[in-house]
């Protein structure tokens, strides 16, 4: 099984470094289950460490980059899970339903194989980050790949929705971390870290416009008040169902 990730994950496990208060927050949502499936699980980012976890990955390459510590992974993608029915207490599919092919099929796979919660942190693609305003390539990327808010009740019936707020110094580099560290998206390691920057092209003009905004102070003028949050919402939301 050769996957995507095989190719563009190469600094993923030092850019996305999972952080503390996202964990608490998935931490939290997952309540007291004891078995988890972890679904789209990369290198093992968010997996509670005092829960019994198991793992799903499609890449051998991000599981090669899993702790040796870490919870046990298999080999298989989110359509075709190796498990029986009710056999998790819960599910987690963090920041990966958009890399899915078939959506709903891994839904309702994930929802097949708990008994109980079902817990996504994904993007809301309605909401537009000033990022997009440089690369409107990542807008239409956002509306290509992420399902809209609606779907997860079509699919998962009766869900809970709820904003997930980006810390400011978010250890964790996915896409709109860098809300208030916009000198971050001129640095194409940074860019790396995260597989929108790996699906679009012609990003040279974005970043020629981005790097003179924050020479010229034109970037403070239209979105400096950012630098005053401490968390702001950039789109990510928190969906349980069960």
């Amino acid at each position: 099984m050769v996957t995507r990730y095989d190719t563009i994950g190469v600094n993923y496990a030092e850019l996305r470094k999972p952080d503390t208060r996202i964990s608490a927050a998935i931490d939290d949502a997952l309540r007291h289950a004891r078995t988890v499936l972890n679904v789209g699980a990369g290198t093992g980012s968010y997996e509670p460490a005092d829960r019994e976890i198991t793992a799903i990955e499609p890449s051998i390459e991000m599981i090669r980059k899993r702790d040796p510590l870490a919870a046990p992974c298999i080999q298989a993608s989110a359509d075709d899970l190796p498990f029986d029915d009710d056999t998790f207490d819960a599910a987690m599919a963090i920041l990966t339903i958009h890399h899915w092919p078939d959506k709903e099929a891994g839904l309702r796979e994930i929802q097949r194989v708990t008994r109980g919660r079902v817990l996504l942190l994904t993007f809301d693609p309605s909401k537009r980050p000033w990022l997009t305003d440089y690369f409107p390539e990542l807008a239409a990327l956002d509306d290509a790949q992420m399902p809209a808010m609606s779907d997860y009740s079509r699919w998962l019936g009766p869900v809970e929705i709820t904003p997930l707020l980006v810390p400011h110094d978010c250890s964790d580099g996915f896409l709109y971390a860098y809300w208030r560290r916009p000198k971050a998206y001129l640095d194409s390691r940074i860019r790396s870290g995260s597989s929108s920057f790996w699906s679009i092209e012609g990003i040279d003009a974005g970043l020629a416009r981005l790097s003179d905004d924050l020479a010229t102070g034109k970037w403070d003028q239209l979105y400096g008040h950012l630098r005053e949050l401490e968390a702001y919402d950039a789109g990510y939301r928190m969906v349980i169902a069960g």
